[in-house]
């Protein structure tokens, strides 16, 4: 009966993650376009410039998703998450046949299926559903993360706030731990910025990437930073050396940090314990 109830909970979970990977796709899409508009508009107030009026209103949930080469509006039907990928418009708009990126039902997938194994890991729980907010800001940080480089505050910081705000019961971690791990990250990553800074005169990373551990502190407890740090680092290592070597990437072309820690946080947030435990093992 357990594992059939578990079973439910994670198919429900599986489906509204796909449902909310659709919407995480507009605020990926939107979101910093959004961020820009209002960086041009405060730039034109600053130099006493009036604002442009025939620009059109762009927000989360205005205008309609429509197709950016010929102007389709995306239909109801056309907006099934993965089915009408795959099956009604396979892969192509359906007024110009423009292909769609892959990065769409991709997203949705993987919101999906974490949703889906979040609820199974967690069962009916408080947990179940902090992680669910957690993971769902995470995925939208890395993906924005990968196409402009940046982690907008309107996500990091109340990603924080919240991470503490779960915590006053001790969802994840007791209260004390949680403070204490939101200051730890942010310094973290703030000496390494500094440190590397006055060795090469050169940044190494940006402050939404020490917001991000922050809020990961703040989640997790500040006992979980160094599995966090660490494993953030050996994969952000492996793929950089992987894009140098195999795509000529350029080594003075700056990689994304975010979908590292991103990813680190998730693994933590499942299997966070028994990382730290294997690792205070063998050191100690």
């Amino acid at each position: 009966m357990l594992l059939e109830s578990l079973g439910g909970l994670a198919a429900m979970a599986g489906l509204l993650g796909l449902c909310v990977g659709s919407f995480l796709n507009v605020v990926i899409h939107r979101l910093p376009k959004i961020m820009e508009k209002e960086w041009h508009a405060q730039c034109a107030e600053l130099r006493g410039e009036a604002a442009p009026s025939t620009e059109e209103t762009l927000s989360l949930s205005t205008p309609r998703s429509r197709c950016p080469s010929c102007g389709h509006q995306i239909t109801a039907v056309e907006n099934i998450p993965l089915i009408s990928y795959l099956f009604i418009l396979r892969g192509k708009c359906s007024g110009c046949r423009t292909p769609i990126s892959l990065r769409y039902p991709v997203i949705e997938a993987i919101t999906g299926l974490i949703s889906a194994y979040i609820a199974w890991h967690f069962g009916p729980t408080l947990q179940a559903a902090g992680a669910l907010a957690l993971v769902w800001a995470l995925i939208t940080l890395a993906a924005i993360d990968l196409d402009t480089q940046l982690l907008p505050d309107s996500i990091t910081l109340p990603l924080l706030w919240l991470g503490l705000a779960i915590n006053l019961g001790g969802t994840f971690s007791d209260l004390p731990s949680a403070v204490i791990g939101s200051m730890l990250g942010y310094l973290a990553l703030w000496s390494v910025f500094w440190l590397f800074k006055l060795a090469t005169g050169k940044e190494g990373m940006g402050y939404g990437d020490f917001k991000l551990l922050a809020a990961l502190g703040a989640w997790l407890g500040w006992q979980m930073l160094p599995a966090i740090i660490l494993l953030s680092s050996v994969v952000g290592a492996i793929v950089g050396i992987t894009l140098i070597v195999a795509t000529r990437h350029g080594r003075n072309v700056p990689i994304p940090f975010g979908p590292y820690l991103a990813a680190a946080g998730g693994i933590a947030l499942f299997w966070g314990e028994k990382i730290t435990q294997t690792y205070l093992g063998m050191i100690g």
